[in-house]
């Protein structure tokens, strides 16, 4: 997906710089061509992991990344990256065929899922060594950063059901 995103800013680059009516109008079909290709890629993302949860008898947590361009702070090429996520849509997609697929689904607050360890939900800073590492310094876990987000999500999902904020059960579509 990045190396087709490179490949199609290098080309919109070339024809903004042209400036003519007819590279306006390439640039259109471009953007078009490109929004389809990413719906696209969402959809097949978003079956894939339904079909995963409704296979395995499970939920879906997902992180309320509502308002999440304006909160962070990042360097160039990471905020190209994040602008040009099409997380809305994701969740959208996830959302809707969970709820044709009868798989619950629950939205949890993405505060410190990062910074929280998954095994003793320690919040510290310092937890997160780089972008890759995770080691808590509370009771020493070590682990990919991701993976323990990724889990810190799952524990949020299931303390949300647990309480009742989320049927267990979604209205059938």
């Amino acid at each position: 997906m990045n190396r087709h995103r490179k490949r199609q800013a290098a080309l919109r680059a070339k024809l903004q710089a042209k400036k003519t009516t007819s590279a306006k109008r390439r640039l259109k079909t471009r953007r078009r061509r490109e929004a389809r290709h990413v719906a696209n890629t969402n959809h097949t993302i978003a079956k894939q992991i339904v079909t995963e949860a409704e296979r395995t008898s499970s939920g879906i947590a997902l992180e309320d990344l509502t308002g999440i361009r304006q909160r962070v702070r990042l360097c160039r090429p990471q905020r190209v990256a994040i602008h040009s996520w099409a997380f809305a849509q994701l969740a959208a997609f996830i959302t809707y065929k969970a709820k044709r697929a009868g798989v619950p689904l629950v939205q949890v607050d993405p505060a410190y899922t990062s910074r929280e360890c998954a095994e003793c939900h320690h919040i510290d800073t310092r937890n997160r060594l780089d972008r890759a590492r995770f080691v808590c310094r509370s009771c020493g876990v070590v682990a990919h950063a991701d993976r323990n987000a990724s889990r810190t999500i799952a524990v949020r999902g299931e303390a949300a059901w647990n309480a009742g904020r989320a049927s267990r059960v979604p209205a059938a579509p």
